[in-house]
């Protein structure tokens, strides 16, 4: 009895635990979808119940936002970030982890330096180039400092590591060459590294706030991350129209993780097929 008793306490307190932490994670998303039922000063008082305003909230959100623009913004800006990092990123951690030099090593440890630089310190140098280039207030501005990040080569090398080289080897024999070895046999064999990074740098640029702040200056360019946020700081902010514009802003990240979870999990596992 004792040793039965002796292991039952620490699953009790290990699923104790994890069920505080699963409740405290989604607990936001809870309110935030009770909010969209209720109105504004109910909000503003702690109401925890769900209300009877959503349509209200949802017919006053489309009112004030032109929801079509905004979201084709954001999914404009958020695929071709991704799409251009994940090119980028991965020719460039194939070729750190393959072609094996001193030089190549001093230039990778420099990149990873960069990681240490905050945004801000970039910020107003980024401005006054995207100004010299005339790229002030287009969403191209927006995609470009996102291409090359150091993290995303990071991962793609260290996934490298797991790439065969007996598969390269064979390629070379059938006289493959390299951008067709990287392209044909790379590609397919890393997808699942491919899934999770399309997740991270997906999300990544669909919640960018601060660099399109400071860049896209007219709400004909304007994401739905500064459309919510010019929403929150009226002067009388309808906080239910907020958590409508929140949940709607949410749902392509949750579309995008959900639908590739799987690939998401062998991806950081390192799985290679």
């Amino acid at each position: 009895m004792r040793t039965k008793s002796t292991n039952v306490l620490p699953a009790i307190v290990t699923y104790g635990f994890v069920g505080l932490m699963a409740f405290l994670s989604v607990f936001p998303f809870i309110w935030m979808v009770i909010g969209a039922t209720n109105a504004s000063i109910d909000i503003m008082k702690g109401k925890m119940l769900p209300g009877e305003a959503l349509a209200t909230n949802v017919a006053n959100f489309f009112t004030l936002v032109n929801v079509p623009l905004v979201f084709w913004n954001s999914a404009k800006v958020a695929i071709l970030a991704t799409v251009l990092t994940l090119a980028v990123s991965s020719l460039a951690g194939y070729g750190f982890e393959i072609f094996r030099s001193r030089q190549r090593e001093r230039l990778y440890s420099a990149m990873l330096l960069t990681l240490m630089i905050p945004f801000a310190a970039l910020m107003i140098p980024l401005f006054i180039m995207m100004g010299k280039a005339g790229l002030i207030n287009t969403h191209l501005a927006v995609v470009l400092p996102t291409i090359g990040s150091a993290f995303v080569v990071f991962y793609f090398r260290q996934s490298t590591k797991a790439f065969p080289s007996e598969l390269r080897d064979a390629a070379k024999v059938d006289g493959l060459k390299e951008w067709q070895i990287f392209l044909y046999i790379y590609v397919p064999v890393m997808r699942s590294t491919y899934a999770a990074a399309f997740i991270i740098v997906f999300m990544t640029a669909w919640n960018n706030y601060l660099w399109p702040l400071i860049v896209l200056q007219s709400n004909e360019t304007k994401t739905i991350t500064l459309v919510i946020s010019s929403l929150a700081s009226a002067y009388y902010p309808d906080y239910g129209v907020v958590m409508v514009g929140t949940i709607l802003a949410t749902l392509p990240t949750l579309a995008v993780f959900f639908l590739m979870q799987r690939q998401f999990v062998q991806g950081m596992l390192g799985s290679v097929k």
